[in-house]
This record gives C-alpha cells, structure tokens and sequence, in this order.
C-alpha cells in the first residue's frame, strides 16, 4: 500500500529499507524505452533515495542466502535418509499452488523462507544490530513484479519481516 509507504518515508524516527527484486531492475529500464535486459539499478537505487528511502539493497543477496539454506536442507535429508526430492520454497505463488493441487507433496518442499522473507528476517536482526536500531523502527519495502509476493505478507505462520510489498 502507498499509503503506507509514504506515511513510513515520513516518519523520521523510522529506518525505511527497500528492497529490489532482479527482474524490476530490467523491467524498469524497458518501461523507459532502453535497451532489453539493461539493468537501471543505480537510477533506481537514486530514484528511492530521492524519494526518502533509507536504505536499498537487492534480494539477490537472501536469494543466494535462500540457495545455501535450501542445499544444506538437501544433504541434511540425503544424510538422515528423509523425504526427497526436496522442492524450493522460495516462489510464495509455487507453494500455494503446491498447498491447492499438490498437498500430499507438502512435505517435499523446503523449510526455507523465500528470498523476499530471508531479506526481512536479516534486515530486522543483523542490520538492525549492526546499525544500533530497534527493529520495531525500521520499516521494510519491497519492490517486486509478483503479486504472490503480496500474498506471503499474509500468511499468518510467517514472521512477516517485511512490511509491504509494492
């Protein structure tokens, strides 16, 4: 919701970090007319500063955090001799499709949190840490092409570390 992130950009005692999904860095540049595929990052990173953002960073980062995770499950199960194929939870619209047509594979699917939900669990403790702020002060956006991404801030077994998805 804008709203509420204008009311957080605000806020001056709030920390407001965004976070910026791969695809939007590519999407973004094609909306304007430049070249396919190449990446405007930096003017989007300029662009959300501009606006009062904080802080941006790109979920490549907990992606690759979500990979490492998903890996060390796998030999885990290979290990212990558990359920496989292990499946990536990393899509919120592929596990609830999963959860709809396929619930007797629910046990295959990773533990993982997705990327987006990896991003708010370590902005929400290690860079609130290492920044000296209360989590309950910072305010996480995330910017992604996928309305699924929406969804998961609902689901209610979820930490919800991040606060709003656009």
């Amino acid at each position: 919701n804008m709203t509420d992130v204008w009311q957080a950009l605000g806020d001056k005692n709030t920390r407001v970090v965004a976070q910026i999904a791969p695809a939007v860095r590519v999407a973004v540049g094609e909306a304007f007319g430049l070249p396919k595929g190449e990446s405007t990052m930096g003017k989007i990173v300029a662009a959300l500063h501009c606006l009062g953002f904080d802080e941006v960073f790109d979920t490549t980062y907990t992606a690759d955090l979500t990979i490492m995770e998903e890996s060390a499950e796998f030999l885990d199960r290979v290990a212990k001799g558990e359920k496989l194929p292990l499946l990536t939870s990393c899509c919120p619209g592929w596990v609830k499709y999963a959860e709809h047509f396929y619930p007797d594979m629910l046990d295959s699917l990773s533990s993982c949190k997705s990327p987006q939900q990896m991003f708010g669990a370590v902005t929400k403790s290690y860079y609130a840490e290492k920044m000296g702020l209360d989590p309950k002060n910072i305010v996480v956006v995330s910017v992604m092409p996928c309305v699924a991404k929406k969804f998961e801030l609902t689901r209610p077994e979820l930490s919800n570390d991040v606060d709003i998805s656009i």
